[in-house]
Parts: C-alpha cells; sequence; structure tokens
C-alpha cells in the first residue's frame, strides 16, 4: 500500500502557518510613530484660521481701493409717522329747558352757521307766563308814575268839595240833633229819636274827617320811602319779565359755532328734560392731526418742526402743517408718544377719525458724520468702515445715524471730519491688509 507524499496537517504545523512575521510587526510599529508625530505637529501647530489677518495676507498683493473724504453731517432726515385726524372743535347741543320738540330743522350731514336754529320745543306756557309778568310790570310802573308826579290839581278840587259836602253834612247832624234834644225835653218826641239823631252827628263826622284827610294826603304827596319801595316793586317785576323772556328763548335750540351735523339724537314729539342732547357738531374748518413717534425719538421732539402730510382717502392731495404740541403721555394702544398739528382749512374730504401719514424732517446732530453709502460694509449685525493707515486696512465699527439717500449719517470716536475712507474695494478687506488706493473719490456735503 503506497502512501501519499504531501505531509499530513497537524496542530503544531498549522499554528506556525498563522503566527505573523517580523516585518509585519515593524511596519505596524512604523504606521504607529508616524500617526503619532502626526498629532502632535496638529496640536503645537496654530490653524491656518487661527493665524492673524496680517499673517494671512503676508505675500498677497495689495487690494487696490478707492477712498473718499469723511464730511461732518448736515441736513434733515425723514423720519415716516402715521395717526389720524381729530375734530378741533366739537360741541354736544342741549336743552336749556323741559318741553316737547315742535321741530327739527337740520339733518346730519348739514352745516350750520352760528346762531342757526336746530330744534325748537313747544312755548305756549312760556308765552303766557310772559304776557302775565309783562301786565305786572305794566301796573308797577303806572303806580310809581302817580307817585312821581302827584295828585292832579282836579282831584284836589274834587277832593276839597268832597270836604266841605262832608262838613255841611256834619251841621246839618248836629242841627237836627239840637232840635231834637229841645223837643225831647218838652216831652214832644219820643229819646229814640234823639239816639238817632246823635248816630248821624257821629257818621257825618267820621266822613268829615276822613274827606280832609284824603285831601291833605292829596296836596302833601308821597313821601320818598313811598316811592323807593314803588321802584322796588317795578325792578322785581321787571327781573320776572327777563325770566319769562329768557326761558321762552330757551325754548330755541341755536348752534354757537360753525359746523357739521354729526348726529342727531330727539325727533318731533319726543319729551326732553333741560340738559338732553340734541345733535352733535364738528367743525372741519379746523382739524388736529395726532402722530405717533417712534421708540427711539422719545422725548426729542419738539414744537415747531415741519411735517408733509398725505391720506390714504385722498391720494392727489398734499399738505403741510408744524408740530403744534407734544403730548406728555404716551398712547394708550400703541405706548407711543405723539405729537399734534393744527391743520387749517383741510380739504372738504378729509373727515375726524381719517388714517393719515406724516413725514417729519428732522435735522441732522451737529456731531454726526456723513459717508457715501458704499463705505459701509455689514458684518456680524455691526456696520463697518474701513480707513487705511500706512498702506494697511484698518476696520473701525461705527453706528448708523440716518440714511440719507446717496450718503449715510454715522458716528464714531475714532473718526474725524476729513479723514478719508475706503468706498470701493471694502467688501474683500480684512484688518491688516494691503491695499493700494488707486483714485480718491469727491464727495459731496449733503445739504
Amino acid at each position: 500500500m503506497e502512501t501519499s507524499d504531501s505531509p499530513s496537517s497537524s496542530p503544531e504545523t498549522t499554528a506556525k502557518t498563522r503566527r505573523p512575521k517580523r516585518w509585519q510587526f515593524g511596519l505596524l510599529a512604523l504606521l504607529i510613530l508616524l500617526g503619532g508625530g502626526a498629532i502632535v505637529w496638529r496640536t503645537m501647530m496654530p490653524s491656518p484660521e487661527a493665524a492673524p489677518p496680517a499673517a494671512a495676507a503676508r505675500g498677497l498683493p495689495p487690494t487696490p481701493v478707492q477712498t473718499a473724504a469723511i464730511q461732518r453731517g448736515q441736513g434733515t432726515r425723514s423720519i415716516q409717522l402715521a395717526g389720524q385726524t381729530e375734530a378741533n372743535k366739537s360741541a354736544t347741543l342741549r336743552t336749556q329747558t323741559a318741553g316737547t320738540v315742535e321741530r327739527v330743522l337740520v339733518e346730519v350731514g348739514d352745516r350750520v352757521k352760528p346762531g342757526m336754529t336746530i330744534a325748537t320745543l313747544d312755548d305756549d306756557e312760556r308765552q303766557l307766563a310772559l304776557a302775565e309778568a309783562q301786565a305786572k310790570l305794566a301796573q308797577a310802573r303806572s303806580e310809581l308814575a302817580r307817585l312821581q308826579v302827584g295828585t292832579r290839581s282836579e282831584i284836589i278840587a274834587q277832593r276839597r268839595a268832597q270836604v266841605k259836602s262832608a262838613q255841611a253834612s256834619e251841621r246839618e247832624a248836629l242841627d237836627n240833633y239840637n232840635r231834637n234834644a229841645s223837643l225831647v225835653k218838652s216831652g214832644a218826641i219820643a229819646k229814640r229819636v234823639l239816639v238817632e239823631a246823635r248816630a248821624s252827628v257821629d257818621t257825618t263826622r267820621a266822613q268829615r274827617l276822613q274827606a280832609e284827610a284824603t285831601l291833605a294826603e292829596s296836596t302833601a304827596g308821597p313821601t320818598r320811602e313811598e316811592i323807593d319801595a314803588q321802584k322796588s316793586s317795578v325792578a322785581a317785576a321787571q327781573s320776572v319779565v327777563d325770566r319769562e323772556r329768557l326761558n321762552l328763548t330757551r325754548t330755541q335750540v341755536k348752534s354757537p359755532i360753525d359746523g357739521t351735523v354729526q348726529t342727531r339724537e330727539v325727533n318731533v314729539g319726543d319729551l326732553v328734560q333741560s340738559r338732553d342732547p340734541v345733535v352733535t357738531l364738528v367743525n372741519n374748518n379746523e382739524l388736529d392731526v395726532f402722530l405717533e413717534l417712534p421708540e427711539q425719538l422719545t422725548g426729542s421732539v419738539t414744537a415747531g418742526l415741519p411735517v408733509e402730510l398725505r391720506a390714504r382717502a385722498l391720494p392727489d392731495w398734499r399738505g403741510r402743517a408744524t408740530i403744534s404740541g407734544v403730548v406728555p403721555a404716551a398712547n394708550a394702544a400703541s405706548r407711543r408718544q405723539l405729537v399734534r398739528l393744527r391743520l387749517l382749512n383741510p380739504p372738504p374730504n378729509l373727515l375726524p377719525k381719517m388714517a393719515i401719514a406724516g413725514t417729519l424732517q428732522l435735522p441732522i446732530a451737529a456731531t454726526s458724520l456723513s459717508v457715501p453709502r458704499d463705505a459701509l460694509v455689514r458684518r456680524e449685525e455691526n456696520w463697518l468702515v474701513y480707513t487705511v493707515r500706512d498702506g494697511k486696512a484698518v476696520e473701525v465699527k461705527v453706528q448708523m445715524v440716518a440714511d440719507l439717500g446717496e450718503t449715510v449719517a454715522i458716528s464714531s470716536p475714532q473718526l474725524r471730519s476729513g479723514q478719508a475712507v475706503v468706498v470701493r474695494g471694502s467688501e474683500a478687506l480684512r484688518p491688516g491688509s494691503p491695499v493700494q488706493v488707486v483714485e480718491n473719490q469727491k464727495t459731496n456735503k449733503t445739504s
């Protein structure tokens, strides 16, 4: 039996074939050594991003730029404002007495003039009261005139005749009494007749005394006290007439101002009390415009500044007014401060409560500077400009004051008027970048 020439596999032979060779160990050690060196080199050497701009730019050609001189800030900036119109003068006309509405002479939207009658109340009772007061006044005046003039001569003559007649009647009664007394003594008549004769004497004597007193009063005239008292009565009667005449005029509701009827509160036949509203009037010849200020302008706007006005409802209208007052409180809804403008002779279609916009021309602060718009660079929420020093770019942070169109107003303690700033090529600059000024740009001062 023949045997195979190939050696048989054994565990020892298999272990030998799986054991790594020496050169493999050397290769592994070399790789570990190179990796560790690379880590140490990256740790010790700074990254290209962390290198200073000057080092990064070292060796690069200078960037061509154009510069312009900084100007001192002058002129005004435009601030857009929004608000609404309000009636400068408005009045709610009310009744001044109670009564029934007899007529209403206006409707909503009607124009009224000062003194024009708006409505009337029933005045029958007032007319009667006035007539009665006038009659009492006439009577009081007549009595005063009589006292001031005194008794007429014909009345005095009449009263003297009455005195003589009374004296004659008294003498006749006295003679009759004496005659009857003699007859009683003789027993010719009864005592009862004597008593009646005595009563007649007393009566005629009283009439005589009254006539004499009346004559004396007529000839003497009234006393000063009586005349003064009657004058007071005349004055009191005149006051009653004036009061009733005033009450009569109060039945007519008249307009004290020129305006337009905004609301009407009563109709014919309504029973109203004193101080009840009748109509509300607004004066459209003068309007107040209230505009809201941006929060950054709170407390910095004063009266007298000009504002150009326009209304959405009147696209072809442009108005102009000046700020007449600054409201020392914020609007309850927007929490912004308000300014008031008086708009004289507004267009007829511009009504109270309409929306209105304004453009405020606000002077620029004297401490600000003016540069061309192209000089500004925006990076990470900051405004920057670049100046040139020793052939390298210098970065300066600035604060935006106002946008003036082709130029902008800025402020920075590091800049001064007349200093050059980069206006072309600044987008690619970094602090310390080499630059070459190829041409200076001339800027005009903002007016």
